[in-house]
């Protein structure tokens, strides 16, 4: 908006201004007195003009063209005509103003819950990804059977994932400036940490590999409880992408905690229950080479903490 202090401009000073002083003013003007319904669709027409996003309210037949006209429109669902929540995108039930703001709060928690959705799975996939086509190229065999992959698709990267979609808002999510209409769903830096994420990951399990042959260690079953711990771990890392796991808490999405904890349950299950380690070809892992697949998992983790770290204090910027 505009710099210069705000005005009040009735229907009678409205209707002497051209379109194209109109568009000049708009930008001040902060309250609108007596105006006729084709002045409400000028100034609508106005601001769009300017490049603003209208939101436009309204009840009556008049209403409509302006309804139509605005980026959103919304009628009022008690007093409001059929004409008028036919025009409109949103139709308040209650004719309460405060509910356009718990949807708008709604709104931006359902939208940045789709990005921690799609930043989870694709860097998870882009782990698996990375593991197997970058081990050969190391002079390593193959780190995972199909049958591992299933897995972890299945396991490890469902259910955290939906969880992640239904995680409650953000501390401050009302002060977050308006997202561009424009913008893309991977644009403020996710694609790039997608991309760092997912060779981290894949990093993460070639090391493992490479020591655990070295050592003699049972090298596949390790890649394999590296590559599921590292996804289970990067869920609760990506909750938020700039609150730390620690400020917001295990338990403030229960769901996901649930998710990770039969994960983490079910793949010791995966390695020394009998039966289910003819079904996964996995073998029964020592102490320390469990810790060791521990430790390992916790890289990403702690790499993404350390990312939002930074640009907590502004000193990473995307």
């Amino acid at each position: 908006m505009g710099s210069t202090a705000a005005r009040v401009i009735s229907g009678s000073e409205l209707a002497t201004l051209s379109h194209d002083q109109l568009v000049e003013l708009v930008a001040d003007v902060r309250v609108y007195a007596r105006v006729a319904p084709e002045q409400k669709l000028r100034i609508v027409a106005a601001l769009q003009e300017r490049g603003e996003s209208v939101a436009m309210t309204g009840d009556g037949v008049n209403d409509a063209p302006a309804l139509k006209r605005a980026e959103i429109g919304i009628a009022m669902g008690v007093t409001g005509t059929d004409v008028a929540k036919e025009a409109a995108e949103m139709v308040l039930l209650d004719d309460n103003f405060a509910t356009i703001v718990r949807a708008v709060r709604e709104g931006r928690v359902v939208y940045a819950n789709l990005r921690k959705f799609f930043k989870y799975i694709l860097a998870c996939n882009a782990g698996e990804i990375w593991t197997i086509v970058l081990a050969p190229f190391l002079g390593l065999p193959l780190p995972l059977l199909p049958i591992h992959i299933l897995w972890i698709n299945l396991m490890t990267d469902g259910a955290p994932g939906l969880a992640l979609a239904i995680e409650p808002a953000e501390k401050g999510i009302m002060r977050q400036p308006p997202i561009p209409p424009d913008e893309s769903l991977f644009a403020r830096g996710m694609w790039q940490q997608i991309l760092w994420i997912g060779l981290l990951m894949a990093g993460s399990c070639l090391l493992t590999q490479k020591i655990a042959i070295v050592l003699g260690w049972h090298w596949q079953t390790m890649v394999f409880t590296v590559l599921c711990y590292s996804q289970l771990f990067n869920s609760l890392a990506l909750r938020s992408e700039r609150q730390s796991l620690f400020s917001q808490g295990l338990v403030s999405n229960r769901l996901l905690l649930l998710t990770v904890v039969v994960s983490v349950a079910v793949q010791l299950g995966i390695i020394y229950v009998p039966a289910l380690q003819i079904l996964f070809r996995t073998q029964a892992l020592g102490a320390a080479e469990l810790m060791f697949c521990f430790a390992m998992a916790t890289i990403v983790f702690a790499a993404v903490e350390m990312e939002k770290w930074l640009l907590r204090r502004h000193w990473l910027r995307y």
